[in-house]
């Protein structure tokens, strides 16, 4: 049977697996590495915040999430990304401050309220259900908690601003939509999202 380009890249990008995972964790530590460092910057974290990283995938947002805030936690349903991003961030979950769970939007595995931020970068369009993902991330978000969310626009699964209605949908508030130039030639332009639960 023979491996179609499509099943390569899910292996490699979309659920990562295997040696093509471990590769393409490599990869999107490389290719994503701007826009991770840029969204955790947009989040302004302060050091008595805990924060969700949703698909760290190699970790460096996870890592860097986990030097400027008290606690981050990351989770990823692929066991190839969380072996990667744990190596990525050793010295952050040795001292405590990072840890990383199997887990996903929709099902993040934490009690209501336990988070003051959620970061997610180019994982939006692998969510399965978007609704029960963006109701998840309400849920464990602490009242005026933040959410900083971004993705390759010509990858998103809808229109930025239909995406952006639906997280309106999902009860957020002070909903903020822009895109954004990651450096580099070839890098895709990214969209991004920033908006809270209410107080």
């Amino acid at each position: 049977m023979s491996t179609t380009i499509e099943e390569i890249r899910d292996r490699a990008f979309g659920h990562p697996r295997g040696l093509l995972g471990r590769l393409g964790g490599i990869v999107m530590a490389y290719g994503n590495g701007a826009t991770e460092r840029h969204v955790v910057d947009v989040a302004r974290l302060t050091p008595a915040e805990t924060v969700l990283v949703v698909g760290p995938g190699p970790g460096v947002g996870l890592q860097l999430a986990g030097q400027r805030a008290r606690s981050a936690i990351g989770v990823d349903p692929s066991p190839e990304m969380r072996a990667l991003a744990e190596a990525r961030c050793a010295a952050e979950v040795s001292a405590g401050r990072v840890r990383l769970a199997a887990g996903s939007a929709g099902r993040t595995g934490l009690a209501p309220a336990a988070v003051d931020v959620v970061l997610s970068v180019n994982n939006v369009e692998l969510w399965p259900d978007r609704a029960e993902g963006f109701a998840e991330l309400l849920r464990v978000l602490r009242p005026g908690g933040r959410l900083v969310l971004s993705a390759h626009e010509k990858w998103l699964p809808v229109p930025r601003h239909a995406l952006a209605a639906e997280l309106t949908e999902a009860g957020f508030t002070d909903l903020q939509t822009w895109v954004w130039q990651p450096p580099g030639l070839t890098a895709p332009l990214a969209a991004q999202f920033r908006a809270r639960r209410p107080e």
